[in-house]
C-alpha cells in the first residue's frame, strides 16, 4: 500500500515542496507540492529525480574507526564507535582545555541538529569554536543586513515575483542555481512585461530573457551599484519623506556616490556610459524593484559592501517592505537560513543573537539553565581561521558534520594539512564518498533528510517540516542523535527525547525575538504546510514581508545607510598568470556531487569538470574545445576540459565547483571579506597551458611552469 509524504528538497535554498510516494518502503514518486508556496508544485531537474538518488551504493552505513593513521577505517557496532568518539574527545579535553575542540557543520543539517551542537558547543562546553559551510555561502548577505536593517532575515517573499516590475539579479545564475524562482521570473517577464537587468561577467542562461545584460568585470560590483545609485538620485527616483522618516546615515551615503558618474562607473567597471545609463534608467522607471544575489556578490573580499550597496538602493527608493519590492539574497544551501537561525555560525547564538552581547549571552543562559558567564563573550574562529588554527597544531580536533571542507574551502591543500595535524578528525556524513574519510578517525553514519524529522527554513523565511519516508539503512542514526547520544558519553546533559523536542524548545526562547518569532510555529501546524516566520502565537499566519512598517530591527526603529568603497578582488590578472578565473554551479548538479553523481540523466550535459574559455583566447592559446587543459595558479593547479564559449568576457573564465577531479578550490586564494570573513571564492589568477608531453606539471601543486600570456584580459 502506498502513501504520501510530505517534505523539502534537499537542494537548493529554494526550499521546494516536494511530496514522495512511498510503497513497501521505498520512494517510487517524487512530485512538487502544489500548495507550497516555493515552487506551486514545480520542480527542477534534480528534484524530479530524487528517488533515484535516495539509495545510492555510496552510503555510509555503519560506524568506523581507526586508531592508527597508517591503517585503514574499519568498521564496528555503533555504540562501540560513540564511545570511542567521546573517550577520545573528553582526553582531549583534559589535556588541553574545551577550546582545543572544534566543530565545522553544513547548511544541510536541520534546525534541529545545528541548535543542539550550537548549545552543546557555545552552552554546555563554553566554547565558541564552531562555524558552518554558511561562511562560503550567505555570511557577506548576513553582516549586509545586520548593518543596514538590525538583523539577518531577507525581507521579501517569493509572492513578490508575481508584483515586480523590475528584476537586478547580481552575482547570481539564477537559471541554473535557483531553477524554480528563474521560472517565476521568466514568467514576469515575458507575459507581463518586467524589466530584467542581469549583471554577470559570463551571459548564462539567466541573460536568456534579460533586457539588458551588463558584463561587468569580475570584482566591479560595488562601483557599478554606487553608480546606479548616483542615477537616482540625479534622476529624482529618491524617497525623501521615506528616508527621514526610516532611515539614518542618508547625507553620507549621498554624498559619497556623487563621485560615481556614468562615466567614472564605465571606466571601473569596463561598461560603456551607455550600459551605466539604460540600467539606471531602468531602475528609474521602476515602481517595484527586487533585487536579488547570490554567490558572485557574497564570496568576495568586498561582499558586504557589494550587498550594502544593493540594500542602500532600496532604502534611498523606499523600495522595501512593499509588495514587488526588496533586497533578496538567493541562499545556496537547502538550510543555511536556518541555521543561522539557531546560531551556528561562530559568532552567533539562537534567535540571530551574538554572543559578544552581554544581553543576549544572559538571556540564552538563562533559558538553557546554565550559569551565567557559561557562553563565552568573544566569537569564534570563522571556518578558514579554524582550519589555520588546527593545520598551526592550537586545535587539536576537529567534527566535521554534513560538508567536505576538503572539496569545498578555498586553496583547499590548507585544510589537507590542517587534518593531516589534526590529532582527532570526526567525521559524520551520509555518504562514504567524502575525501575527508582519508584522514577521519572516527566515521559516524548519519540518516538522510528523508529518513528522519526535522524543520528546514528557505529563503523568504518559509519553515517547512520534513517527514521520514522510510527507515535509515545499517546503522545510519539523525545527526541530532549521534552528537547527543556522543555528548551524553561525556557526561553533558544533553536529553532531548526526539526532534520535536528540540524544536519546541528553540522557538520558545524566540518568542519576542524581532523580527525572528517563531515561537507560534510547532510540527503539529506545520503537518499542514509552511510557515512564514516571523509567527509570534499558534493562531498566527506567518508574515509575508517584514519592515512593512517602516519599523527595522535596529535599537532605534530606523535602518541604516552604510558608506560602500569599491575594493578590487586580492589577486588580479598579471603577465605570469594572465586570467581571470571564477566558479559556479551547472543546473544538474550539486556541490559536491554526493548526492547526484550517480543519476545519470543528470550526467548527460556534463560528465565532468571543464573551463569555458572565449574564442580569442582559446585561439591565442591554440587550443581547441575537447581538450584537455592545466589550469596553474599561485597556490595549485588542476586540468580541465575546454569548452569555447563566445558569451563570456575575454580574459575570463569559468570553471564549475562540483568535480573532484579538476576542483578550481586548488586555485582559489585565501583572502576572505574583513567583516563577514566570507573567502574570495570568486576571483583569482591563473595561466593555462595545453598538456605538451615533455612538461612535467605536478597537478595540486604552485605553478613551476613558465607564463604563458593571454592575448586580452579583462578590462579593470
Amino acid at each position: 500500500m502506498s502513501n504520501v509524504v510530505r517534505s523539502q528538497c534537499p537542494y537548493c535554498g529554494v526550499g521546494c515542496g516536494i511530496e514522495l510516494t512511498v510503497n513497501d518502503g521505498k520512494v517510487v514518486r517524487v512530485t512538487g507540492d502544489s500548495a507550497h508556496p516555493a515552487n506551486q508544485g514545480k520542480l527542477c531537474i534534480k528534484g524530479a529525480t530524487i528517488e533515484q538518488m535516495l539509495t545510492p551504493t555510496t552510503r555510509l552505513t555503519h560506524a568506523q574507526i581507526r586508531t592508527d593513521r597508517n591503517a585503514a577505517l574499519r568498521s564496528v557496532g555503533l555504540d562501540q564507535a560513540l564511545d570511542h568518539a567521546a573517550q577520545r574527545l573528553n582526553a582531549i579535553r583534559q589535556q588541553y582545555g574545551n577550546e582545543a575542540i572544534g566543530f565545522y557543520l553544513s547548511g544541510q543539517l536541520t534546525n534541529e541538529t545545528s541548535y543542539l551542537v550550537t548549545k552543546l558547543c557555545k552552552g554546555l562546553m563554553g566554547t565558541n569554536t564552531m562555524d558552518a559551510n554558511s561562511r562560503l555561502c550567505m555570511a557577506s548577505a548576513v553582516a549586509a543586513y545586520t548593518r543596514t536593517l538590525g538583523t539577518d532575515g531577507p525581507p521579501c517573499s517569493y509572492s513578490d515575483i508575481e508584483q515586480a516590475d523590475c528584476f537586478l539579479i547580481v552575482g547570481s545564475n539564477t537559471a541554473e542555481c535557483h531553477p524554480i524562482v528563474y521560472r517565476r521570473i521568466e514568467q514576469q517577464v515575458r507575459k507581463h512585461g518586467a524589466t530584467l537587468i542581469v549583471v554577470d561577467p559570463r551571459r548564462t542562461q539567466t541573460s536568456r530573457y534579460a533586457s539588458l545584460h551588463l558584463a561587468a568585470a569580475p570584482g566591479s560590483d560595488t562601483a557599478l551599484l554606487n553608480g546606479l545609485l548616483h542615477i537616482l538620485i540625479r534622476d529624482g527616483a529618491v524617497d525623501y519623506e521615506f528616508i527621514a522618516q526610516h532611515t539614518t546615515g542618508w547625507s553620507e551615503i549621498a554624498e559619497a556616490v556623487t563621485g560615481w558618474t556614468p562615466a567614472q562607473t564605465a571606466l571601473a567597471t569596463g561598461l560603456t556610459v551607455e550600459e551605466v545609463e539604460t540600467a539606471g534608467a531602468m531602475l528609474v522607471a521602476s515602481q517595484r524593484t527586487l533585487s536579488m544575489w547570490s554567490m558572485g556578490v557574497n564570496q568576495s573580499r568586498n561582499g558586504v559592501a557589494k550587498a550594502t550597496a544593493i540594500i542602500n538602493m532600496h532604502l534611498a527608493t523606499g523600495r522595501i517592505g512593499k509588495p514587488g519590492c526588496g533586497p533578496f539574497s538567493l541562499t545556496g544551501q537547502p538550510n543555511a537560513m536556518g541555521g543561522r537561525e539557531v546560531g551556528y555560525l561562530a559568532h552567533q547564538l539562537p534567535g540571530y543573537r551574538r554572543v559578544d552581547v552581554a544581553e543576549h549571552r544572559t538571556a540564552i543562559e538563562q533559558a538553557w539553565g546554565i550559569p551565567v558567564g557559561s557562553i563565552n563573550s568573544t566569537p569564534g574562529p570563522d571556518a578558514q581561521t579554524m582550519f589555520n588554527q588546527l593545520a598551526e597544531g592550537k586545535l587539536k580536533a576537529i567534527w566535521i558534520i554534513g560538508t567536505n571542507p576538503l572539496h569545498s574551502m578555498p586553496n583547499n591543500s590548507t585544510i589537507r594539512a590542517a587534518l593531516e595535524k589534526a590529532e582527532l578528525v570526526i567525521v559524520q556524513d551520509v555518504y562514504n564518498t567524502s575525501s575527508c574519510l582519508a584522514y577521519a578517525d572516527i566515521a559516524l553514519p548519519a540518516a538522510q533528510w528523508a529518513e528522519s524529522i526535522g524543520t528546514f527554513t528557505a529563503s523568504d523565511r518559509h519553515i517547512t517540516l520534513l517527514n521520514p519516508a522510510y527507515p535509515a539503512p545499517g546503522d545510519a542514526m539523525p545527526d541530532w542523535w549521534l552528537v547527543q547520544a556522543v555528548a551524553q558519553r561525556m557526561d553533558f546533559e544533553l536529553n532531548f527525547a526526539n526532534a520535536e523536542a528540540i524544536w519546541d524548545e528553540y522557538r520558545g526562547l524566540t518568542a519576542g525575538r524581532y523580527p525572528l518569532d517563531v515561537s507560534g510555529v510547532s510540527y503539529e501546524r506545520l503537518g499542514n504546510g509552511p510557515i512564514q516566520w516571523p509567527c509570534p502565537a499558534e493562531d498566527h499566519a506567518g508574515t509575508v514581508r517584514l519592515y512593512s512598517d517602516g519599523r527595522f530591527a535596529t535599537a532605534n526603529g530606523r535602518a541604516n545607510f552604510q558608506v560602500t568603497i569599491p575594493v578590487e578582488p586580492a589577486e588580479v590578472p598579471s603577465y605570469e598568470f594572465p586570467f581571470w578565473l571564477t566558479t559556479g554551479r551547472v543546473l544538474e548538479q550539486w556541490h559536491t556531487r554526493t548526492r547526484t553523481a550517480n543519476v545519470a540523466k543528470l550526467n548527460q550535459r556534463h560528465n565532468g569538470s571543464f573551463i569555458e574559455i572565449h574564442p580569442d583566447d582559446a585561439n591565442t592559446l591554440g587550443v581547441s574545445a575537447g581538450e584537455k587543459i592545466a589550469v596553474i595558479g599561485r597556490r595549485g593547479s588542476c586540468t580541465s576540459i575546454v569548452q569555447i564559449n563566445p558569451e563570456i568576457m575575454p580574459g575570463c573564465l569559468f570553471m564549475p565547483i562540483h568535480w573532484e577531479d579538476g576542483n578550481p578550490n586548488v586555485l582559489s586564494i585565501n583572502a576572505a571579506d574583513p567583516i563577514s570573513k566570507q573567502p574570495e571564492l570568486k576571483a583569482c589568477a591563473v595561466q593555462l597551458r595545453p598538456i605538451v608531453e615533455g612538461i612535467n606539471i605536478k597537478f595540486g601543486e604552485a605553478a613551476t611552469v613558465p607564463a604563458m600570456a593571454a592575448g586580452k584580459r579583462s578590462s579593470q
